[in-house]
């Protein structure tokens, strides 16, 4: 692959435009960057089949391999490369690794750690504050994976929007659970209020459940409909709902 001076201007602009600011040059047809806030490299060239951008970070490999295509050639050691057949879905891409390796495990959990390590928590006021911060880093990080939308109905308005836990945060085990967005949907207020309450749940391949207690006039006043799913679902998300599941059936009837 030999790039043309106008594919390296494309691929530059699309590293730099879309989080990965730190340019740290070329070679085997390769550009090589770097960002200050997400801890992820990138590679990007281009072949005929299209724009290849290649990530080193494997959790952000493995959301991505559920809803973009792989690329096999030949790749730097430690990267791994998907397909974008232009330049319009080069930004996308570009754009979704650098949220992903910004809100992936554990990432949030780092965050939430550095933020409150002197914080107190011997009250339970104090202990509040401290919840308080994990729950806003956490709506953040879905804010972040989720491309600031409703996993379910693409819903963009922030103060629309819920970071809804699956597995609640009084359950989890421990902090790390807590902030990991795959324990999370970004969710419009009222599916959060019906996810919450086990009203509805999501199958493994996204689909929307609803529980037999959830009326059909209810559902319609709701603007709910049997076809709505889950915009992406990642392999890390399915023990997680696979809990939610277990507990709707507990509570459905």
């Amino acid at each position: 692959m030999t790039l043309s001076p106008i594919d390296r201007v494309r691929l530059r602009k699309a590293a730099v435009d879309e989080g990965f600011g730190i340019d740290r040059g070329e070679g085997s047809d390769w550009l090589a960057f770097d960002s200050i806030d997400a801890p992820a490299s990138l590679r990007l060239t281009r072949d005929p089949s299209g724009y290849i951008a290649a990530t080193n970070h494997n959790g952000v490999a493995t959301d991505l391999a559920t809803h973009w295509q792989h690329w096999s050639g030949p790749v730097p050691d430690g990267f791994t490369a998907f397909i974008a057949t232009n330049t319009t879905e080069l930004h996308v891409l570009v754009r979704e690794m650098w949220r992903l390796a910004r809100s992936l495990p554990i990432e949030p959990l780092r965050a939430f750690e550095a933020e409150t390590r002197n914080l107190p928590r011997t009250t339970e006021a104090e202990r509040v504050v401290v919840q308080r911060v994990g729950q806003s880093i956490f709506r953040d990080a879905l804010m972040e994976y989720w491309g600031g939308a409703c996993a379910v109905l693409g819903v963009a308005e922030p103060r629309l929007l819920r970071a809804s836990h699956i597995k609640p945060w009084a359950e989890c085990e421990t902090d790390a659970e807590r902030l990991d967005v795959y324990n999370g949907l970004l969710l419009a207020a009222h599916l959060d209020a019906a996810f919450d309450a086990f009203l509805i749940s999501f199958d493994d391949d996204g689909r929307i459940i609803f529980s037999d207690t959830l009326t059909e006039s209810d559902r319609i006043a709701l603007g709910l409909s049997s076809d709505l799913r889950l915009a992406k679902v990642a392999p890390s998300h399915l023990p997680r709902l696979a809990w939610h599941r277990e507990r709707f059936q507990c509570t459905k009837s």
